[in-house]
C-alpha cells in the first residue's frame, strides 16, 4: 500500500464516528480545566437527555494499557460532554479516534480548552504555561498562535504567582483578571489575604481595588507624582513610534516582559546597509 492511500485511510478513519462505552475512556491527564461546575454541567445534561451529543468526543488509543488496563481510549477533547453523560447513564458515547502522540494530545487538550472560553484565569494561565513548556515556546510565539499580545500572556502567566488560597477566594466570588493582576503589586502575603477580605466584603470594583492597593502602597503619593505610575500611556507613546516606523518599511520587532518591579521593553530594528 503506498503511503498516500495509507495516509487517505487514516483520514477516512478519523472522519468516522463509532460509538465507545463510557467506561473504556479514560480522561486526559493533561487537561487544563480543573474545576467543573456542576449548574452547568446540569444544563448540559438536559440538554444531551433532549438532543444527544451533537459533537463527537475526541479519543485516541490508550498507549498505556499495561498500566490503565481498564481504558482502551484516552480522551483528548468533550470531558464536559463525557462527563454529562455519565451523569445521565449513558452508556456510550460517539467518538472520533485519531492517532496522536502523548505531546500531541496534551496539544490539542490545551488548545481546545483555551478555545472554549470558559476556562477560569488560572486554568487559563495554566494552559498557556504548559503550551510553553511543551513547545519550549517564547511569549511572544505562543501570543502568535493564540492571536493574544505578548503583554496580555505575560499578565496571564504572573497569575500563576497567587497562592492557592488567594486563587479560590478570586474565583469563589467572582473576581476578574484585573482584581487578580492588582493584588500581584502587594509584596505581602498576609497584606493580600487582608486586600482580598477587605475587597470582598465591600464589593470593590476593578477600579476601587486599584485606587484601594495605591493608598495602600504610597499612602502619601500627590496626584502628580501618581502619573508616574501611568506606565500605560508610556507604553502607547513607544507604540505609535514603532507603528509609524514599520510604516515607512523597516522590519521592527519588539518584545515586552514583565516583573514584579519592571517593566522591561525591547526594540529590535535592523541596521541599514549601504
Amino acid at each position: 500500500m503506498t503511503k498516500t492511500k495509507e495516509r487517505e485511510n487514516q483520514i477516512e478513519k478519523e472522519r468516522r464516528v463509532v460509538f465507545i462505552p463510557v467506561e473504556s475512556i479514560m480522561p486526559n491527564r493533561c487537561q487544563p480545566r480543573t474545576r467543573f461546575e456542576q449548574e452547568s454541567l446540569e444544563r448540559l445534561s438536559s440538554s444531551i437527555k433532549e438532543y444527544g451529543i451533537i459533537q463527537p468526543l475526541t479519543v485516541r488509543e490508550n498507549p498505556e494499557k499495561s498500566n490503565y488496563s481498564s481504558f482502551q481510549y484516552e480522551l483528548i477533547a468533550g470531558e464536559r460532554r463525557l462527563r454529562a453523560a455519565k451523569q445521565i447513564g449513558i452508556k456510550e458515547v460517539p467518538c472520533i479516534i485519531i492517532e496522536s502522540d502523548t505531546k500531541k494530545s496534551a496539544e490539542l487538550a490545551i488548545i481546545e480548552n483555551l478555545h472554549r472560553d470558559d476556562l477560569n484565569i488560572f486554568e487559563e494561565a495554566a494552559a498557556i504555561a504548559s503550551l510553553i513548556a511543551l513547545h519550549k515556546l517564547t511569549q511572544e510565539q505562543i501570543a502568535i498562535q493564540l492571536s493574544l499580545t505578548q503583554a496580555s500572556i505575560a499578565n496571564k502567566l504572573r497569575l500563576l504567582k497567587l497562592s492557592e488560597p488567594e486563587k479560590a477566594i478570586i474565583l469563589s466570588n467572582n473576581l476578574t483578571e484585573r482584581h487578580a493582576r492588582a493584588l500581584l503589586r502587594v509584596k505581602s502575603a498576609d497584606e493580600r489575604q487582608r486586600i482580598l477580605s477587605h475587597v470582598v466584603t465591600h464589593s470593590l470594583n476593578v477600579k476601587q481595588t486599584e485606587e484601594y492597593i495605591d493608598r495602600l502602597i504610597a499612602p502619601t503619593e500627590t496626584k502628580s507624582e501618581a502619573k508616574i505610575y501611568n506606565y500605560q500611556d508610556l507604553i502607547s507613546g513607544i507604540n505609535r513610534a514603532v507603528e509609524s516606523t514599520r510604516s515607512s518599511g523597516l522590519t521592527v520587532r519588539t518584545l515586552q516582559t514583565e516583573t514584579d518591579s519592571d517593566i522591561i521593553y525591547t526594540v529590535q530594528i535592523p541596521k541599514l546597509t549601504i
